[in-house]
């Protein structure tokens, strides 16, 4: 793995972008068409994505390559389906080993991870720090009345509402998903401190830093596997210019304490056919051209303002079955993104 002491070489001060997009799934026949129509419009745009490629380790790698071959530079965080041990992949590994393998791909390929100084992109709008963060979750976005990981389990269980992660993403050698979360927060915690303040970051993750876009799902029971609070005031503590994530399959901006949250996922067939791409495939993170933070409250009821991809506020995932090791939830099932 790189070390993290510095920023990675970058191209001069251009005209490229600065683009996201999150939740390929390209495991799944209909999403491999997108995937195929991403592409840049320009020799300097760059491209994050925010986890959720696939769950076999083969495919993550191809698509990486495929991707790392079109764009200036290509930076990726692993979302929980890369994490998964499925029967179906010949990468047994699990857990940390996953994680680490992904990583080495990722560092053949020329692809920023986790692991990676940030690099720098000095397009308009830079120059940034792009943070590819990896975070995990800890069971702290609870169900509403209940006081503990168990109780709040415990109901989603009753409701039927339960992430494949439980089946699928092993947390070795940590004894649970929540150990492995607190790790890796205090492990990025201490990165972001020690990055220079005066230059503004990108922080890229799979899952939202903050509770809130949580609050349009269909099933609250979901939000217990989308986050952790520990980072809650990140994009307040530290010089963040803009938060990139996915996971939830309901692609809109928000805006939280002035920063702005952009959530890009593709997101599975039932939910892009339904819902087009109304902002196109690729969102554009830098240079920024929509509209400054909204005044006025959240229409959730949080202390963001929330638009959806079409600009409106945004709303939740269609309902749908709950979920099992077998069918996994997404936001267009359950809430939430499996």
């Amino acid at each position: 793995m790189s070390s993290p002491s510095g920023p990675v070489p970058h191209p001069p001060k251009g005209q490229g972008r600065l683009l996201a997009v999150s939740d390929l799934h390209v495991g799944i026949a209909d999403n491999r068409p997108i995937a195929d129509q991403l592409r840049p419009s320009s020799d300097e745009d760059w491209l994050i994505v925010a986890g959720d490629v696939a769950e076999q380790a083969e495919e993550v790698e191809r698509a990486l390559e495929t991707l790392a071959g079109r764009f200036a530079h290509v930076i990726w965080t692993p979302g929980n389906h890369e994490l998964w041990t499925v029967d179906r992949d010949p990468v047994k590994l699990r857990g940390r080993a996953r994680y680490d393998h992904l990583v080495r791909v990722c560092a053949e390929l020329g692809v920023t991870s986790p692991e990676d100084p940030y690099p720098r992109w000095r397009g308009a709008d830079g120059p940034v720090a792009v943070a590819p963060v990896f975070l995990l979750y800890d069971y702290t976005f609870r169900v509403p009345g209940t006081a503990t990981k168990e109780e709040s389990l415990a109901r989603a269980h009753e409701a039927g509402v339960v992430c494949t992660d439980e089946y699928l993403l092993h947390p070795d050698p940590y004894p649970t998903r929540d150990d492995w979360c607190r790790a890796r927060v205090a492990l990025t915690e201490e990165r972001l401190a020690a990055h220079d303040p005066e230059v503004p970051l990108v922080i890229a993750g799979h899952w939202p830093l903050v509770r809130e876009p949580t609050s349009v799902m269909w099933y609250p029971e979901f939000a217990q596997w989308c986050g952790t609070e520990l980072t809650a005031d990140w994009h307040r503590r530290f010089n963040v210019a803009a938060v990139v994530y996915g996971h939830l399959h309901i692609p809109r901006t928000t805006w939280y304490d002035g920063v702005r949250f952009e959530e890009v996922s593709i997101g599975y067939p039932r939910e892009w056919r339904k819902r087009g791409h109304p902002r196109g495939l690729l969102r554009q993170i830098l240079p920024y051209e929509g509209e400054g933070a909204p005044a006025g409250p959240d229409p959730s009821g949080t202390s963001g303002v929330a638009r959806s991809a079409s600009g409106s506020p945004g709303s939740p995932g269609m309902p749908g079955s709950p979920t099992s090791p077998t069918s996994p939830a997404s936001p267009g099932d359950a809430g939430a993104a499996s």
